[in-house]
């Protein structure tokens, strides 16, 4: 395959992955919506209605996981690559988004989605982690809820031996 196919292709799955997230996460949790803001640093909202009748935004970047989960965004890929001095690559964090999730194709149609807060990307100090690393953020709705909590998610992740 071309150079220019395999990055038509990664463009692609890329896109799409973000729709399967998008649809497994709201079928869990209803009110999910993808961002269709081209310079946002996150794809995907999920809005959680409080005892109050405030509202709890959760921002996730959605970033497809074959061996690893990468945490950083700016750069172009696939046939959307333009290179320009001025755009930066950066590392995700809680100034960007809230959550990190990493899905992993398992088969052409099965999924799994590996949910990395970003307060533990700021902890790790990492651009990518591997997922054998973090298994125990496989699925784990829980890290997805309490993402913000970064006590919470920190004493899970020393409990994990992640860090």
């Amino acid at each position: 395959m071309s150079k220019e196919k395999q990055g038509r292709q990664a463009s692609v799955e890329g896109f799409a992955h973000e729709h399967i997230a998008a649809g497994i996460l709201m079928k869990r949790y209803q009110n999910v919506s993808l961002v269709d803001l081209p310079l946002s640093p996150y794809d995907i909202i999920v809005v959680f209605k409080q005892a109050d009748g405030s509202e709890d935004i959760i921002r996730a970047q959605v970033k497809t996981a074959k061996k690893t989960v990468s945490f950083t965004g700016g750069a172009r890929g696939g046939v959307d690559r333009i290179y320009r001095s001025d755009v930066k690559v950066y590392t995700q964090s809680t100034k960007t988004s809230d959550v990190v999730i990493g899905l992993n194709p398992l088969s052409k149609d099965s999924f799994a989605l590996y949910f990395v807060p970003t307060c533990l990307i700021e902890v790790l100090n990492q651009k990518s982690i591997s997922i054998n690393r973090i298994q125990a953020l496989k699925n784990n709705y829980e890290i997805f809820e309490r993402c913000k909590d970064r006590d919470f998610v920190l004493s899970k992740c020393r409990e994990y031996g992640i860090i």
